[in-house]
């Protein structure tokens, strides 16, 4: 499995099945992607995670809770919140589970509060999490810092933080990458089942443009 990014919360997840998850509206700032998929995730209704009309193609659109399959590939949909009143204040959010190839890839969409109990049981083993990093309208750095703690991945890959091409009031990577002074940077992040590290590997992946496909 190939797990590219895109920029923000879009991933490019390359298994049995092409697969991008939360594809941008390109008013948000970031370089338009030119990958096409098969499936395409959506953890919310906002324009910088729906925009599933710039995906080339024909992609299946999967936006709903509950488990989807499509050939070699499960994805599994966990509602959550956007923010931490329950949704109040910016709906709900849902969290994707992507299984293939015996790899599980978390990816918590606008998750905007640390994770239940019961939240965390429904997610169980994650071997990969993509995880919002920011603030403001996400959990921040030290909110994710609890989340992969929670969750214990191989592998945590930091997404939803301010980079040159955002003008949204969010922190950058660097608040979140403190907490671990031994992270990695990739183009991309090359995972394989049976070896996957025991203790978390922070990963930062460059952006991928548009020119890479």
């Amino acid at each position: 499995m190939k797990i590219s990014w895109l920029g923000h919360a879009c991933f490019l997840i390359e298994t049995a099945q092409k697969i991008i998850t939360d594809p941008f509206d390109q008013q948000l700032g970031y370089p338009a992607p030119k990958a096409a998929a098969d499936l395409v995730t959506v953890s919310h209704q906002h324009f910088d995670h729906n925009a599933v009309r710039t995906v080339p193609g024909k992609p299946r659109v999967i936006q709903d809770a509950g488990e989807h399959s499509a050939d070699g590939v499960t994805i599994t949909g966990i509602r959550s919140f956007h923010d931490q009143n329950r949704g109040a204040q910016r709906g709900e959010n849902i969290i994707f589970i992507i299984e293939a190839e015996g790899i599980r890839v978390c990816h918590l969409g606008d998750l905007g509060h640390p994770l239940d109990r019961d939240t965390r049981a429904k997610i169980g083993k994650v071997d990969v999490l993509l995880a919002p990093v920011g603030g403001y309208y996400t959990i921040n750095a030290a909110e994710a810092k609890e989340v992969v703690e929670q969750l214990n991945p191989g592998y945590a890959v930091p997404m939803h933080y301010k980079t040159k091409y955002l003008n949204l009031p969010i922190a950058p990577a660097d608040d979140f990458l403190k907490f671990y002074p031994g992270y990695k940077k990739e183009t991309a992040l090359e995972v394989q089942a049976g070896k996957i590290p025991e203790k978390t590997q922070v990963v930062l992946l460059e952006l991928a443009t548009g020119e890479r496909f």
